[in-house]
């Protein structure tokens, strides 16, 4: 009688270990693909329950917030990488899975996280939210990301230079390609400075104060924060920028309404408009697109301290409840309603200032949300552009002659800014409009580089700032 095999004993079934950190990165990243939400909406008020549940420390919140903002930044690189250890086309591969190998991609090419280490997280993690089944198949696919550093991933999945500029910087520095495309466009210039623009995109952004006049001070804020922890704002004389980020919020000028979070591109074009020079009264000023609040804010202090009034008017109710919210306190008067730019609630001529800040796709603001660049297409151009030509000409009717009317946009893009308004003045789908171009760049001091003019454009790479894009028109007539 021949003898059996002997079998070998099974092991044990060990539970999967719950690692806190990287099941909150893993549900942060599940909201922004499920739900198209951002994660600088949605990641804060995780970490806060995490904190208050005792499961967090700031070490923790720290890791938990690099996973996702770099998994985010980094998506497009990662995807070319997966691809490349997958038996399947990446769209065959379940989202959730996907999260989960995009989490352990960064971990194993973009933090100091060791390699052992890296791989058994994530297939811990795999375990916890995946099953036991899939996580096999995250194990077998990042054993395979583990062979190689991130510049040797590069080499293999990124065409040359030469072959195809864009589609090489887009890969080896995370963008679409159309919006490398765009970006070089409107930068100009040649590799370096193109190169230079896509990596401050993918730096953490600084996060910056703003001390609104008359309430409180760049110096103020600089003894509350102190200065180890903070430094001044490199162009505005309201701003200071933290230096280690921290939670701004739980400052007492800020819980206070004294001062804000702003970054200080947007602080430069509301004290542009401020300071341009009006013919005539300067008593009513207006923000036709305030939502959610920051540039409102820091203008109706300055309108205050003039003895002057601001309207904040927005859309959205509960984008204009918050911009109520950030004017709470404001010593001037001021009001805010909701309502549509594109059918003014005021009569023509009304205002001596106005401000639109228009929607747009958010190319100028990629540091911050980094998600946009994978959500937007290239039609989406073309989505925004009735609006904003038209939120530009219902400022121009709003604004009395001799008042200035500034046009703002997050966003570089040619088709966004300056075809915007050469459109509307030479009366592109309406009536021509007789303005007079106020060179924006005396009115940002000391700050370089701001192109030929009138307009001005800011740049991440050059002033630290969103890529802001400011006009100014004076009504002549």
């Amino acid at each position: 009688m021949s003898q059996q095999p002997r079998r070998r004993p099974s092991k044990p079934y060990r539970r999967p270990q719950k690692d806190p950190v990287r099941i909150l990165a893993f549900e942060a990243l599940r909201a922004v693909d499920e739900r198209d939400a951002y994660a600088n909406l949605v990641l804060p008020p995780l970490l806060r329950k995490a904190r208050e549940g005792g499961d967090f420390d700031a070490r923790d919140a720290a890791l938990a917030t690099e996973l996702v903002y770099g998994s985010l930044r980094r998506q497009g690189t990662y995807d070319a990488i997966i691809a490349q250890c997958v038996d399947r086309p990446l769209r065959e591969v379940d989202p959730p899975v996907l999260d989960v190998l995009t989490l352990g991609a960064h971990q194993l090419l973009g933090t100091r996280i060791p390699t052992h280490a890296a791989v058994s997280a994530s297939v811990e993690l795999a375990r916890v939210v995946l099953g036991d089944g899939r996580a096999k198949f995250v194990n077998a696919v990042l054993r395979k990301i583990a062979a190689h550093d991130l510049d040797g991933w590069l080499e293999r999945v990124a065409p040359e230079y030469d072959e195809d500029p864009e589609d090489h910087l887009g890969i080896v520095h995370a963008h679409p390609r159309w919006i490398v495309s765009a970006l070089w466009d409107a930068l100009g210039g040649g590799r370096a400075g193109i190169e230079d623009l896509l990596e401050a995109d993918n730096e953490r952004p600084e996060v910056t104060l703003v001390a609104r006049p008359g309430r409180s001070t760049a110096e103020e804020l600089l003894a509350v924060v102190g200065e180890e922890s903070a430094l001044p704002g490199r162009w505005s004389p309201y701003a200071v920028r933290l230096a280690e980020g921290g939670e701004p919020g739980a400052l007492d000028p800020v819980r206070e309404g004294r001062a804000g979070v702003q970054d200080e591109g947007s602080q430069l074009v509301a004290l542009a408009l401020a300071n341009a020079p009006v013919e005539g009264s300067d008593r009513a000023w207006l923000d036709g697109c305030a939502g959610p609040g920051g540039k409102a804010a820091l203008l109706a202090a300055l309108a205050a301290q003039r003895g002057a009034a601001l309207l904040a008017s927005e859309k959205q109710p509960h984008r204009a409840r918050l911009v109520a919210r950030a004017l709470e306190g404001n010593p001037g008067p001021y009001a805010v309603i909701a309502a549509d730019g594109t059918r003014p609630a005021w009569r023509p001529g009304a205002f001596d200032r106005v401000l639109v800040d228009v929607p747009c796709t958010g190319l100028g603001a990629l540091r911050r949300r980094p998600e946009a660049r994978w959500r937007r297409r290239p039609e989406d151009l073309d989505g925004f552009a009735p609006l904003q030509r038209e939120l530009l000409r219902q400022a121009l009717a709003a604004v009395r002659v001799g008042g200035v009317v500034g046009y703002a946009t997050c966003s570089p893009h040619p088709a966004e800014t300056r075809a915007v308004v050469d459109d509307v003045l030479k009366g592109r789908g309406g009536e021509p409009v007789e303005v007079e171009w106020i060179d924006a760049r005396p009115l940002m001091p000391g700050v370089p580089a701001l192109g030929d003019g009138p307009d001005v454009q800011l740049w991440p790479h050059l002033h630290g700032t969103d890529a802001m894009y400011l006009a100014l028109l004076r009504r002549t007539a």
